[in-house]
């Protein structure tokens, strides 16, 4: 995680703390909880969860800045990261908005002929924030009428501030936080040849578990290139992505800036960036339950969940 300069890293996540999710900092490897330790060190307007925090992003992360500096003393008890119960991140994103066929190499492996950037479309589909997200762990369901459940492995950009038409110079501006995502996709129900359609996104991308979400939250001032980042993911310890965000056909710029005429983007939504080749659908082989998926960005973590019945 890089630094920026006279600030030390940090990153926040979402923890079950007894009973409670709790929105935590996250400082070198130990949590604490961001209301009990902004109380102590008397740094007020850190309350409620994490997606309250993005509501004031620019406020908040001076705040965040200095509490970071404040825990790095070790005073403070945390939870150490081997002992955190982590849900995902953000309960919940306002809206998640995620970028379809954005890879170059993704495209070719689903059979698209001409990949060059002007023969493309940039478009996008929702995922349901409260029925969708899930964290890290036991806790995917395979989709009982599914038999082709797919992984894509994507770099998510967590809103910070409220944008609408934002030029595309300005777009990485209202990006508050990266984390990592899984779009899990029942291919056999996204794809419908026999209709007018052709296509179902509400079958195929919003089923109940579909968006992983997590470890944590990088603030995305110590992001140095989110345009450039490693990408990996891994099912029962095969590597099925590799690649790097450089892959993509539309910058995460220019999907900021198209999504902004399109909707007013809040504190708090997610936009998926899209997802590079080594989906199972070429090969036609797809999720079971009992599979034990790993995905990780450099720079973020790793996300790792179980695909249960």
């Amino acid at each position: 995680m890089a630094h920026r300069e006279g600030i030390l890293a940090y990153a926040l996540a979402t923890l079950k703390i007894g009973a409670e999710p709790t929105a935590c900092i996250e400082v070198d490897g130990v949590f604490y909880p961001i209301a009990a330790a902004a109380k102590r060190y008397k740094l007020a307007g850190l309350g409620g969860g994490l997606v309250d925090i993005m509501i004031d992003w620019a406020g908040s992360r001076r705040k965040l800045d200095a509490l970071a500096k404040k825990l790095a003393d070790g005073r403070m008890k945390g939870v150490a990261a081997a002992k955190a119960r982590l849900l995902a991140p953000l309960l919940y994103p306002r809206k998640i908005l995620c970028a379809g066929a954005n890879y170059y190499d993704h495209i070719a492996e689903m059979g698209v002929t001409d990949t060059r950037k002007e023969a493309q479309r940039l478009f996008f589909f929702f995922k349901p924030p409260r029925t969708a997200v899930v964290g890290p762990g036991k806790t995917v369901k395979k989709p009982t009428h599914s038999n082709a459940l797919d992984w894509e492995i994507e770099l998510a950009a967590v809103i910070g501030k409220r944008a609408k038409d934002v030029a595309e110079a300005d777009a990485l501006g209202v990006i508050a936080a990266y984390t990592v995502a899984i779009d899990l996709s029942a291919r056999d129900l996204n794809f419908v040849p026999d209709s007018f359609f052709k296509l179902d996104w509400t079958a195929g991308k919003g089923q109940d578990t579909c968006c992983p979400m997590g470890p944590k939250l990088v603030p995305a001032a110590f992001i140095k290139d989110p345009q450039d980042l490693a990408l990996r993911l891994l099912v029962n310890g095969e590597v099925k992505q590799n690649a790097r965000t450089s892959g993509m056909i539309f910058s995460i710029r220019e999907q900021i800036a198209h999504l902004s005429k399109i909707m007013t983007l809040e504190p708090g939504d997610v936009v998926l960036t899209g997802t590079p080749a080594g989906v199972g659908f070429p090969k036609k082989t797809f999720l079971s339950v009992g599979d034990h998926v790993d995905a990780e960005i450099e720079g973020i973590g790793r996300l790792s969940v179980d695909i249960g019945a």
